[in-house]
């Protein structure tokens, strides 16, 4: 089993080839309200740095499909996360086409009150959602319950991330409670906002590589 590691909010070159080196299998570029927001030109810059290799997901929250579509014509992404109200649909609609269908789709689901009839959302094609992402709020910095979240999903299969709160010291347990396909960090490992720790990362990853062998 290989857990994806997404290490998001990369807002520097340096930064992305740290979290390259530590083992990331994919870097978040945030193109929504939030301290780690960078522009389309800053992300593209980042990138053009980076080897084909790693993922580059576009981190987007209720903004305009058209204002998406743009990005994603100026920036070399891989993926997109849908981390708002987006209509998944509509969203994929406004993707550039072949290569829509090559990026990886994140539709996030907000674990708090509501959460059973926001897993309605499941009935979306396959092909408009790849992976759906659980967090425990947006930028909060705090975890969720992860066995109640994975007893609400009940038998449902699919490709499921977590993400809120996860730290080099609690995302085993969270690996081993909840056995995500995908795990997403970003406050966990940094010194400070827009700032990432290369020590930490490290330990992030050998800590996931660790909770994969129990």
């Amino acid at each position: 089993m290989h857990t994806w590691i997404k290490i998001c909010g990369t807002t520097s070159r340096e930064d992305a080839l740290k979290a390259m080196d530590a083992g990331a299998d994919a870097l978040g570029f945030v193109f929504c309200p939030s301290k780690r927001r960078i522009t389309a030109e800053e992300a593209q810059q980042i990138i053009a740095a980076l080897p084909s290799s790693i993922e580059r997901i576009g981190v987007f929250m209720d903004t305009p499909v058209a204002e998406i579509a743009a990005i994603v014509g100026a920036v070399d992404l891989t993926g997109i996360q849908m981390q708002g109200q987006e209509s998944p649909v509509e969203v994929y609609g406004c993707l550039p086409h072949p290569r829509r269908d090559l990026m990886r789709k994140i539709k996030t689901i907000m674990f708090q009150e509501g959460f059973e009839k926001m897993l309605d959302q499941y009935s979306v094609p396959a092909s408009r959602v790849d992976a759906w992402l659980f967090d425990s709020g947006a930028g909060s910095g705090k975890t969720f319950n992860w066995r109640e979240a994975k007893t609400k999903l009940g038998d449902r299969q699919g490709t499921f991330v977590i993400a809120g709160g996860l730290t080099p010291e609690n995302v085993g347990e969270a690996i081993s409670t909840f056995a995500p396909w995908g795990v997403d960090v970003v406050t966990g490992v940094e010194s400070t906002p827009r700032k990432k720790d290369a020590v930490k990362m490290r330990a992030f990853v050998e800590a996931v590589r660790k909770a994969e062998q129990r």
